[in-house]
């Protein structure tokens, strides 16, 4: 009999995981992690992690499953957090939960549950694996949840094929509310439960709260930067290259103060992202005011009126070679080659019809239409239908 440990959340998903597992004939083992109890950074007196455990050790008692926690908060602290307040620091929008999944819940966690004795560790994610052979070789596909709208493909978008090569997805084939009429029908305690929002770690607390734990505040100026401006509209010069071309368009465009007018003021340019829209609490515009570029250096925000602002858009994106990740390694590029796929540069986003060239420089994806809100510090995720080939952080 294979043994399965399924990451039990407390959330409705991975009970009903475990259940499924259990129905197919596996020996399943539940294990709650408990990634975070530093009280310094919690700001709600809630613990959401008490309540979650707990939840799991109801549902594995009803599943008769053997039940126990692991306390992974010193590597989650050391892997995520750690790196989150950096990204920030620098200007960057990083993206934990795709993290936590590369570096907690396949890696660390992995390695706990194969240590006892598991053949495979099965999460609650809306997704899909699928095996095919290649020159006789087996090559994992990481496919599309059937539920379209709770796909969570790209959330693993970071995985490798030995991680895959361990993994199950058994709801991934369900709908939310089929999940919910097992767990009802079952009657487990996390039937009614809904989602946890808020980061993957520290439950209830919203990231500009706990972002000011660690990052000081700093007062800084909001400049709007008028749809008008002529930095705007330039037309693409001419390139003796498709690379040179490339690297113009995935340039963003190097703000200063002088190009548009004080309109308020804010306490630090590392707490904001692009594309935002909240929290600038700038009045008396006739549409509201989106970020288009942040400046941790000088310490400004660039705004623009409307979601249509010219200052949203851009058509092209680069990634360091270093930071290029392919699930299907036998599909990747060689220097010179390019690709058709389409691409989404965060989650829930719709596919986007876009092209990936390969060169010394890194990877470039061109977009058929101009992309809003590209954001330093995401993953854009490259797919072929619904299959996720590979991934990467988005660079300046």
């Amino acid at each position: 009999m294979k043994r399965v440990v399924v990451g039990l959340s407390g959330g409705v998903d991975s009970s009903v995981a475990a259940y499924l597992l259990k129905e197919q004939g596996y020996e399943v083992i539940g294990l709650f992690m408990k990634n975070w109890h530093d009280d310094s950074v919690t700001i709600s007196n809630e613990c959401p992690w008490l309540e979650d455990s707990n939840d799991a050790l109801l549902v594995a008692e009803k599943l008769g499953i053997p039940f126990q926690t692991v306390d992974l908060s010193e590597q989650y602290k050391e892997r995520i957090v750690n790196y989150m307040f950096n990204e920030y620091e620098n200007g960057r929008t990083p993206n934990p939960d795709v993290l936590c999944n590369r570096e907690i819940k396949f890696d660390v966690f992995m390695k706990i549950a194969l240590s006892l004795g598991a053949d495979y560790v099965a999460t609650g994610h809306y997704c899909r694996k699928a095996t095919l052979e290649k020159d006789g070789t087996a090559v994992h596909q990481l496919l599309a949840g059937v539920d379209g709208n709770k796909d969570q493909s790209y959330f693993l978008c970071q995985l490798s094929q030995e991680q895959l090569a361990k993994a199950l997805f058994p709801i991934g084939e369900l709908t939310k509310p089929e999940v919910r009429e097992i767990a009802a029908k079952m009657d487990l305690v996390t039937a009614e439960k809904k989602d946890s929002q808020g980061l993957c770690f520290i439950g209830k607390v919203r990231l500009p709260e706990f972002l000011q734990q660690q990052l000081q505040p700093k007062e800084g100026v909001i400049v709007e930067v008028p749809a008008s401006h002529e930095v705007y509209q330039q037309s693409v010069p001419k390139f003796d290259s498709k690379e040179a071309e490339l690297q113009y368009l995935s340039k963003p465009i190097a703000y200063v103060v002088t190009m548009g007018k004080k309109v308020g003021m804010h306490q630090g340019a590392h707490y904001f992202t692009i594309g935002q829209r909240k929290g600038l609490n700038v009045g008396g515009t006739v549409e509201p005011l989106f970020i288009i570029a942040t400046d941790v250096k000088d310490n400004v925000i660039y705004t623009g009126q409307g979601h249509q602002h010219p200052g949203l858009f851009r058509k092209a994106l680069h990634i360091q070679p270093h930071e290029v990740h392919w699930i299907r390694e036998d599909l990747r590029l060689k220097n010179g080659e390019s690709m058709d796929v389409e691409v989404r540069i965060r989650y829930r986003q719709p596919l986007q019809k876009a092209t990936l060239f390969q060169f010394e420089s890194g990877l470039y994806i061109e977009f058929s239409e101009p992309q809003s809100a590209i954001t330093e510090g995401q993953f854009a995720a490259w797919h072929h239908g619904e299959e996720l080939l590979g991934s990467g952080v988005i660079s300046s």
